[in-house]
């Protein structure tokens, strides 16, 4: 029984390893990379109490070695979703009943173990199955997903510190209650933290979860359910289960019981589920909470008084880390005209200087694309790119899936703002480049804005504070994420709470307390001390 209010220990961001040649932690991230190879994992789906495999098993290889088997998983279904379902259904009361602060020593612990000993275990299945290079693994499996941990745990505190003021004579309460129900937590394949924040953040709040990872993203998700299971959650409260997306859907959007869905992927399969829910909607308990973030065309704008090399390194960072393959990735950019000599020649050399390959040489800043039909995609993009005469490309423009899925950096400039590259989201290592006219500023502001449905995120790159000031509001509704002096990736957990409107979801804020008091449903308790005992009031009195 809770007997205080506890305090939580106050969060800060976990530090980012550099991994230098010499480092302790390298050492040890090799270590885990070579113990992962030499082993053949067996994943299963965990299902309440049970490892749960089936006759369907499905091979799991690396991004950058697709002849190299790192394991095997289970694919399950529908009569594992319905599994889950139950499970999750019958975790829910002692999960909902369990005191907040034991809920919350549950996510600590598994932050601690995070950043402590699978630190090397998760960043190296994350290098291994996404094809991550060491920074972008060490950014992602392990700081982020830490911070999400721990800044969630004290996110929750404040909530439930939140109170309303009483009258005299008057108690006024709020109780946080989770969802009634099980909620669905449907995650991507490109950021480990995302996989282990939608699930966790839903749990957290006293909801139990069926969690459908992208089957690309398997090999880290066993890890990171490995990690929740020593840190003592108990089973059923998360399910982790490997079917189909739309067989998986199909049942749990026809359910009485489904409370809500945490979802991260592409904005056709969101909007899809939100139909399906929309046309189910009679059929529920109590209307489902809908949190998406669904990708985006993030743009770099530059004004004419930007400084040119910090221009090329904001879209060598942006458009090429983890082969563009960020929903915050820089796909667009907006040259003035006046300094795109100089930015094409520094960012050439940058594009030159790229070394490509696996993620276990730490030399490779470029790594592999996710898989074939992910590769197939944006060669597409590419060669329709290169079928435009109204279109240049200035670098890359190859790619080869001999041994892994690898696409070179492409770099395309484009006289025309509407063409293909310039408004579709593409997801990969490639960007392109409009070049303006150094006076028309504020013309190609409104032209940013009207370019693309996404809105998640962007930036404006000026020394003019005017120019910067005007860019700032007329992309007000351009992006949720928007970055001044900067590339538009980035967003770290309790600094820049991440999230887009517009066809880039619903804006709820990853990394903030306000996507924390989505899976809450709050009831007023209203307790009198003094209870009335004659319904008159005094102005029934005569004169």
């Amino acid at each position: 029984m809770s007997t205080g209010f506890f305090s939580i220990p106050y969060p800060k961001n976990e530090p980012v390893l550099s991994y230098a040649s010499g480092s302790k932690e390298r050492a040890l991230l090799k270590k885990a990379l070579e113990d992962a190879r030499s082993k053949v994992a067996d994943i299963p789906m965990y299902i309440g109490e049970q490892e749960v495999r089936t006759e369907n098993k499905k091979t799991l290889t690396p991004p950058h070695d697709h002849q190299h088997i790192l394991g095997y998983f289970y694919e399950g279904n529908v009569s594992h979703v319905e599994q889950a379902v139950n499970s999750a259904l019958g975790a829910k009361e002692l999960w909902a009943n369990l005191s907040w602060e034991n809920r919350a020593s549950i996510f600590l612990k598994a932050a601690d173990l995070l950043a402590g000993p699978y630190r090397y275990v998760m960043n190296a299945a994350t290098m291994l199955g996404q094809s991550k290079n060491v920074y972008q693994a060490e950014i992602d499996a392990a700081c982020e997903l830490i911070d999400f941990l721990r800044f969630n745990v004290h996110f929750m505190s404040e909530i439930y510190r939140e109170q309303p003021e009483s009258a005299p004579g008057i108690w006024n309460r709020l109780e946080y209650r989770p969802l009634e129900g099980f909620t669905f937590a449907v995650t991507p394949f490109n950021f480990t933290a995302i996989g282990g924040n939608l699930p966790a953040s839903m749990a957290m709040m006293g909801n139990t979860v069926v969690w459908k990872p992208s089957y690309s993203q398997i090999y880290s998700a066993n890890v990171f359910m490995q990690i929740l299971k020593e840190a003592g959650l108990p089973d059923g409260v998360i399910n982790l289960i490997y079917v189909d997306g739309l067989i998986a859907g199909n049942y749990i959007f026809d359910h009485k019981e489904f409370a809500g869905i945490h979802f991260t992927g592409s904005t056709s399969v969101f909007q899809n589920m939100w139909k399906t829910i929309g046309q189910n909607i009679h059929k529920y308990r109590s209307y489902p909470r809908i949190v998406g973030e669904t990708g985006g065309k993030d743009f770099i704008m530059v004004h004419k008084s930007a400084n040119a090399k910090e221009v090329s390194t904001a879209i060598s960072r942006g458009a090429f880390e983890y082969q563009g393959q960020k929903c915050s990735a820089a796909s667009r950019c907006y040259i003035p005209s006046n300094i795109w000599e100089e930015v094409k020649n520094f960012l050439m050399n940058d594009v030159k200087s790229f070394n490509i390959g696996p993620t276990e040489d730490f030399s490779n800043f470029i790594n592999a694309v996710i898989d074939e039909k992910a590769f197939d995609r944006i060669a597409g993009y590419i060669e329709k790119a290169r079928q435009n005469p109204l279109n240049e490309i200035i670098a890359g423009g190859t790619y080869d899936k001999t041994k892994g899925y690898f696409i070179e950096p492409t770099v395309i400039v484009s006289k025309d703002p509407s063409s293909v590259t310039m408004c579709e989201e593409i997801f990969g290592p490639v960007v392109t480049i409009y070049v303006y006219h150094a006076e028309n500023f504020e013309q190609t502001l409104e032209l940013v804005d009207n370019t693309s449905p996404y809105a998640l995120t962007g930036s404006i790159i000026s020394r003019d504070r005017y120019a910067i000031e005007l860019a700032t509001q007329k992309l007000r509704n351009s992006a949720g994420n928007f970055y001044i002096n900067d590339k538009c990736t980035g967003a770290v957990v309790g600094q820049q709470p991440f999230g887009g409107a517009r066809g880039s979801g619903t804006n709820d804020k990853a990394g903030a307390k306000v996507n924390l008091l989505r899976w809450t449903s709050l009831r007023t308790i209203k307790e009198t001390f003094v209870t009335p005992t004659d319904y008159r009031y005094p102005f029934l009195d005569k004169d």
